[in-house]
């Protein structure tokens, strides 16, 4: 049987082209052997596996990209909806933080003008042209002074319990943070004063004008010492008449 299937195939050769022969001789290769029988076919046949697992390979490839490409989307879309949430939140926090700081502070400061009494000090070298609360230099000729307790602005009379001395000065900064310190005064009305030679002394301190959250400026113990405190009738009466 077997020299029977060359012989068939031998003739079906015989009627092919001579180099169609060849190549067809060339790209026989065997797949199948049943009881004995041997088939050729073509070399170039598909294996189905292979193919339906590059599809299946190809498919994935696809999907990976599409779902990477869908992420993208999204993310690109909801993240910048969310962020402008967060800033706003943010700042709305920090103006809160800011304006309960602001109220805390506000509500420290003594605007009644009434006088005190603790200890004076001075400023030192080092603190000469650094930026005072008020966010002017520290000018050591000049009669600033700092305080803890009075509004910036408020000019006060200080004067020396020890000696008697007295001078005029106007808060600009904070300070001094020194227990029983009151105030903290200037090289030039440490002079004045009479501090330099202990460093420190007890004083008084009597506000002239302190001022109010509404801007206006209400007179204080010192005022009347000045004569600030007087309105505009008594000026006209204490007056000499002509």
């Amino acid at each position: 049987m077997k020299s029977n299937l060359h012989t068939t195939e031998n003739r079906l050769l015989g009627l092919l082209p001579e180099a169609e022969c060849a190549c067809r001789k060339t790209q026989r290769v065997p797949v199948e052997a049943t009881l004995g029988l041997v088939v050729y076919e073509p070399d170039d046949h598909i294996d189905n596996a292979h193919s339906d697992g590059g599809r299946r390979r190809k498919l994935r490839a696809f999907l990976s990209l599409f779902l990477s490409l869908l992420l993208s989307c999204w993310l690109s879309t909801a993240f910048p909806a969310q962020k402008p949430e967060s800033t706003h939140s943010t700042q709305a926090s920090a103006k809160a933080t800011q304006k309960s700081a602001k109220a805390t502070h506000h509500a420290g400061l003594d605007r009644t003008g009434k006088t005190r009494k603790g200890k004076a000090s001075y400023y030192g070298q080092k603190f000469y042209s650094k930026k005072m609360a008020d966010g002017t230099p520290m000018n050591p000729q000049s009669n600033v002074a700092a305080s803890k307790t009075l509004p910036l602005g408020t000019k006060a009379r200080v004067t020396n319990l020890e000696n008697g001395k007295t001078d005029e000065v106007e808060i600009r900064d904070r300070g001094p943070y020194v227990k029983n310190r009151i105030v903290d005064v200037s090289p030039k009305t440490a002079d004045k004063l009479g501090l330099k030679e202990n460093g420190t002394a007890p004083v008084e301190v009597k506000p002239i004008e302190v001022p109010q959250p509404d801007g206006s400026v209400k007179p204080g113990t010192g005022a009347a010492d000045t004569g600030r405190g007087k309105s505009s009738v008594d000026v006209q009466n204490s007056q000499p008449s002509h």
